[in-house]
Parts: structure tokens; sequence; C-alpha cells
């Protein structure tokens, strides 16, 4: 299952090494819901940790993810299920600049030109 999310990036943790064959890094993600603001929490696994190293905190980003769920025995028996928010991909979201609206002839500067002095 994949899923996008937009939000303002309020919490960056350090890569973790969890063996010498996996890393995870995590971040929390500020996401506005209505009159409640939601704090999530995602993270990049294997090659992907390095994704958040241009990223600062507060930026508004775009992350695309896949949600995962395991379940897992624990030592008396009981299982227990975990889930994970899992990032592939992680843009920056562009502020709109100011807009650009045409001129009417009669604003546009006047430019004298004399074709003599023109080199062609």
């Amino acid at each position: 299952m994949s899923f996008e999310v937009k939000g303002k990036l309020n919490k960056i943790f350090d890569t973790q090494v969890v063996n010498d064959k996996f890393q995870k890094r995590e971040f929390v993600l500020e996401i506005e819901d209505g009159n409640f603001t939601q704090f999530i929490k995602f993270q990049l696994t294997q090659d992907k940790c390095e994704l958040l190293d241009d990223f600062q905190i507060n930026q508004e980003v775009n992350c695309n993810f896949s949600l995962r769920g395991r379940p897992f025995e624990n030592r008396e028996g009981k299982t227990i299920y975990f889930n994970n928010l899992n990032v592939w991909r992680i843009t920056a979201l562009v502020e709109e600049g100011p807009t650009l609206t045409p001129m009417d002839e009669s604003q546009a500067p006047q430019v004298d030109i004399d074709d003599d002095d023109l080199p062609f």
C-alpha cells in the first residue's frame, strides 16, 4: 500500500544502526488535521536514511510512504502488532512566489529605437 502526506518537519533523529544489515532513521511530521495538529513518526531504512540530509526542521515536505505491519510473539506468548510508516520518497514543497500578470500596452515602458544604431 502506498500513501502520500504533506506536513512540516518537526523532529529529525539520527540514523540508528540496528545491526550490520539494517539501519533506520526516524522523523516526525507535523500535520494539520482540522482543529488538531497530528505529530506522526515516519521512518526511512537502509540507503533511504540519507534522504533527510538536505532537509531542516520546520521545512514543508511531501512524503510518499508504505504502510507495513507485522505480528511479534513476546516471551509470555502474547502477540504484539507493530506498524511502520516506511518513507520511500521525500520532497520539499516549494513556496509559490509572486505571480506575473501581463501589462496592458499603456503600462509598458516606451523605448526609443533609432534604426541607425542597430548593428545589422
